[in-house]
């Protein structure tokens, strides 16, 4: 099995805020009724990240993901006006109005996941409209087949043909979650990460979401060849500190 030398990988490390109704919360298994308020102000929680040396930022916007439109883009507006976090933005983006609504906001990257299924076309346009390095796939997958609809419904398209697929127009950046890992505090899917690097374009930048639980984790995915890896649950949960982080990045 081919891996990526770790040596020439700096990983990202993204922690992630999840918006609903403006604050700053935490689902399990993409489960709105787990529902855990950590912040009620996501920019608070966002200068805390900037301040440990961290750079980059997962939003997801869980109303927007309901809503399928985006809905929260004035706290994305806010972070991305008073901190100089790179922000990648998720959650509900299913039009070219939309899409609009969240660079002009400040997003750096936007993360499309449930429209790469149900409306390829209009996804394909914004990788050629925006390019590779605006736009990241969103392989959210259940049991292997992708999840869509904010992780409510489950599709029949396997994990890695659909990032190999999405790879033949261009896509780079791929966040894949195990929704079965999310928010469980009990490791990432190494084994799913292995096989995806080992069968996919060399050019792919595979960012690990879900699951993750120990500072330790984070070595073993940059040696599996992680170009990022979001961190959510163990972070807010005192299970990773920050930092921990500042030093992982400062030896990155």
């Amino acid at each position: 099995m081919r891996l990526r030398p770790s040596q020439e990988i700096n990983m990202r490390i993204i922690p992630a805020i999840d918006i609903i109704e403006g604050k700053c919360v935490r689902l399990t298994k993409g489960d709105y009724n787990t529902k855990k308020i950590y912040n009620e102000n996501p920019l608070e929680v966002a200068k805390l990240f900037e301040d440990s040396g961290i750079e980059f930022l997962h939003v997801v916007d869980l109303d927007g993901a309901k809503a399928s439109h985006i809905v929260n883009y004035k706290v994305l507006e806010q972070i991305a006006t008073k901190t100089n976090l790179k922000i990648d933005f998720g959650g509900g983006l299913k039009s070219n109005e939309d899409l609009k609504i969240a660079f002009e906001s400040g997003a750096n990257q936007i993360t499309g996941g449930s429209i790469a299924v149900k409306n390829p076309a209009i996804f394909e346009s914004w990788i050629s409209t925006y390019g590779s390095n605006k736009i990241i796939l969103g392989a959210d997958c259940n049991n292997e087949k992708i999840a869509v609809a904010g992780w409510q419904e489950e599709s029949e398209l396997d994990v890695i043909p659909f990032i190999k697929e999405y790879q033949s127009k261009d896509i780079q950046y791929v966040i894949c979650t195990d929704i079965s890992k999310d928010g469980m505090l009990e490791g990432p899917s190494f084994d799913l990460y292995k096989r995806i690097l080992s069968e996919t374009n060399q050019s792919l930048k595979l960012i690990a979401s879900g699951g993750i639980s120990t500072f330790e984790e984070l070595p073993k995915l940059k040696e599996l060849g992680c170009g990022g890896v979001i961190i959510g649950k163990a972070i807010y949960e005192n299970r990773i500190s920050l930092k921990q982080l500042e030093q992982f990045i400062l030896n990155n």
